[in-house]
Formats: C-alpha cells, sequence, structure tokens
C-alpha cells in the first residue's frame, strides 16, 4: 500500500473521533517535503480561526528551508502567539495521520510552551 494512502486512512480514522467546537477548536497539522502548514479550525462553522505556515513572508526571511524541525518549532511559536492573541487556550491536536515524531512533534512541543493545553 503507497504511503500516502495509509496516511489518509489514519487521518479518517483520527478525524472520526475528534471534531473542534469553538470552546475546544482543532490544530491541525499538514506537512509538505518543503513546509509546514498549520491550522487552528472550529469544524462546527467550519471556519479556520487561526493558522500558520512556512510560506509566509515573516516566518520565510528568518529561515533557510521550511521542511525541518527548526522551522517547524517556529511556525508552532507564532501559532501560539496567534491563538493565545485571540483567546485561544484550549484545543483538540489533530496530527493528521502522521506520526507523532519530527516536525509534527515540534510543532506540539512548541504549541505547548506557548501555554495552549491539549
Amino acid at each position: 500500500m503507497d504511503k500516502r494512502v495509509s496516511r489518509k486512512r489514519r487521518h479518517y480514522r483520527v478525524r472520526k473521533k475528534i471534531v473542534g467546537t469553538p470552546e475546544r477548536p482543532r490544530v491541525n497539522v499538514y506537512r509538505s517535503l518543503n513546509n509546514i502548514y498549520v491550522q487552528i479550525i472550529d469544524d462546527l462553522s467550519g471556519h479556520t480561526l487561526v493558522s500558520a505556515s512556512t510560506l509566509e513572508p515573516a516566518i520565510r526571511e528568518t529561515l533557510k528551508y521550511g521542511g525541518n524541525k527548526e522551522a517547524a518549532r517556529k511556525v508552532g511559536e507564532i501559532l501560539g502567539e496567534r491563538a493565545l492573541e485571540k483567546g485561544i487556550k484550549d484545543v483538540v491536536f489533530d496530527r493528521g495521520g502522521y506520526k507523532y515524531h519530527g516536525r509534527v512533534k515540534e510543532v506540539a512541543e512548541a504549541l505547548r510552551e506557548k501555554g495552549l493545553n491539549f
């Protein structure tokens, strides 16, 4: 079975159980080879509340490459700051079918350091 297909299956299985509400929105992580994208989503209304990625000019200028742990940590820190500005403290973490390892783990740890609870 293809690696991408396996990830999608894991993601669908996890998404059956995880739902972002206005009180506890969902933190969604997507990673490509060259970039990482993180969003905080309210699934009930279908709105993205906060987002950050390595494609943003503010982040891109400080990094040499957007697909490593350093970039993932930076994106997590910026997303954590933006979430706190909007008053979001409690979230549900959706790893997107990826293993909780490497870049996904760095994002989660950076969010916890900034004060988000999940």
